[in-house]
């Protein structure tokens, strides 16, 4: 019988080591700004128990959890009608205790809870950690994918949006990727809701708004009458969901038309002094008033972000946003919280197209010794771990294999410079070292073929 070609499950991924060189280099960034602003790496487990996962997604995200079996004989402990009625939610239950975690929001709700008495609040952490969704897959959505998350808990403080947006600059700006930051307000959103007369369509309304850039006004217009919008309350939306000039301005207009909704002022006034700390920190990050923006409306209740790369049609990069209650489902209430996350996948395939990464091939292999036997390895391997000692990534081919495969070796992993040390340079105690790139080579002394190398990282 043929073997089975070996696979994965639909929706995973494998990274070639040439891939993750550069999605290391997309984290490493995300990770030095996070902790350049104070932030502090945290890992959960993959797995939580179910009772922490459930109803914290809604019904959808429910059903998109991936269960894992109970260990042992977990069919002997359930009741035989359990089984016959073949109910498969009811009976999941029963079979399964945990699930992998869906992704980094609740996990940290969880921990910040379960460890109040021994955390500094604010609680300022990062985590880059992958998450699984038992979604269908597609292009550009995965079943497993990693969230870059930072999150600030216990703090109501508008420096902490602030804040996020400036890494959100510096990580854009360290990536060669020229971004906007759009920002909205959960509570401007609620006071437009409220002035038009149609306080608990919030949802329908902003789901239809932000289709703006995709469908345009006019069928924006009749989505909303199709969701029971009354045709004044449209026409009074118009001057908001055509909103232009820049954020100043926008706000201005804003305070007119929300003037008798005090949730509606709040919102304009949060916005406002985000604006003045970005022009105080003399922030270069282009960031504007953006009224269609409604991601998130769920959980969001305060600011909303998005980020979009210029020039790339491509969906958000980064997004975020402040939640009140993160904490309040663990039954630990009135517990603010503000975050963001960055699309690792997305901000690749950006980079990947435009051609972004910068040589990477300092990561690798940077220099090859040719094995030509064992007085020749004797040599070499003192050599080898000087190399190693002054920084440079090195390795020795294994055997004294023909120079053709070891070359070959050399130039399939992209390594830069091969060191060769036959019975000439050994008596003369000295290396030939060979550039890769260019060809060129030269017989020198072992420290000077380690400052030729340096000199080119």
């Amino acid at each position: 019988m043929a073997s089975q070609k070996p696979s994965i499950p639909k929706g995973t991924r494998d990274f070639s080591p040439e891939i993750m060189v550069k999605r290391n280099y997309i984290f490493d960034t995300i990770r030095s700004v996070y902790a350049r602003y104070g932030y502090m790496p945290l890992e959960t487990p993959a797995m939580e128990t179910l009772q922490t996962l459930l109803g914290k997604y809604g019904e959808e995200g429910d059903k998109l959890l991936f269960k894992v079996l109970n260990s042992g004989d977990f069919m002997r402990k359930i009741p035989q009608e359990v089984l016959q009625e073949k109910n498969s939610i009811a009976l999941s239950t029963q079979l399964s205790e945990k699930g992998l975690r869906y992704d980094l929001t609740v996990p940290l709700a969880r921990y910040v809870v379960q460890y109040r008495n021994e955390i500094t609040f604010p609680f300022k952490r990062y985590q880059i950690q992958p998450v699984w969704r038992a979604d269908r897959p597609q292009k550009g959505r995965y079943r497993e994918f990693y969230q870059c998350d930072a999150d600030v808990v216990g703090s109501d403080s508008l420096l902490n949006e602030v804040e996020l947006i400036q890494i959100i600059g510096e990580v854009f700006g360290r990536l060669n990727i020229p971004v906007t930051v759009k920002l909205n307000n959960r509570k401007i959103l609620s006071g437009i809701a409220e002035v038009i007369g149609q306080a608990e369509k919030i949802i329908d309304i902003t789901v239809a708004i932000d289709k703006l850039d995709k469908i345009g006004l006019e069928n924006v217009n009749k989505e909303l009458a199709v969701k029971g919008i009354p045709e004044d309350a449209i026409a009074t939306l118009q001057p908001i969901i055509l909103l232009e000039g820049e954020n100043y301005a926008k706000l201005e207009t804003l305070k007119k038309i929300l003037m008798d909704s005090g949730t509606g002022m709040k919102g304009i006034e949060e916005t406002e002094k985000i604006f003045t700390y970005l022009e105080t920190l003399k922030s270069e990050v282009n960031t504007e008033l953006d009224l269609t923006l409604a991601r998130g409306l769920n959980y969001y209740t305060g600011a909303i972000i998005e980020v979009k790369a210029n020039n790339v049609s491509m969906g958000s990069i980064c997004g975020g946003g402040r939640y009140d209650n993160l904490t309040g489902i663990f039954g630990m209430p009135d517990t603010s919280g503000v975050g963001i996350s960055f699309g690792a996948d997305r901000i690749y395939d950006v980079m990947d197209e435009a051609g972004l990464f910068p040589d990477l091939r300092g990561v690798s292999t940077q220099l090859l010794f040719i094995n030509f036997g064992e007085k020749e390895e004797a040599y070499c391997l003192p050599l080898l771990s000087k190399a190693r000692e002054a920084g440079i990534n090195s390795e020795i081919y294994p055997s004294s294999a023909k120079m053709k495969k070891q070359m070959t070796y050399a130039n399939n992993k992209q390594i830069p410079f091969v060191i060769l040390a036959g019975e000439d340079e050994i008596n003369s105690s000295q290396v030939t070292l060979k550039d890769m790139v260019s060809g060129e080579q030269s017989t020198v002394p072992f420290v000077d073929a380690v400052n030729i190398i340096k000199g080119k990282e």
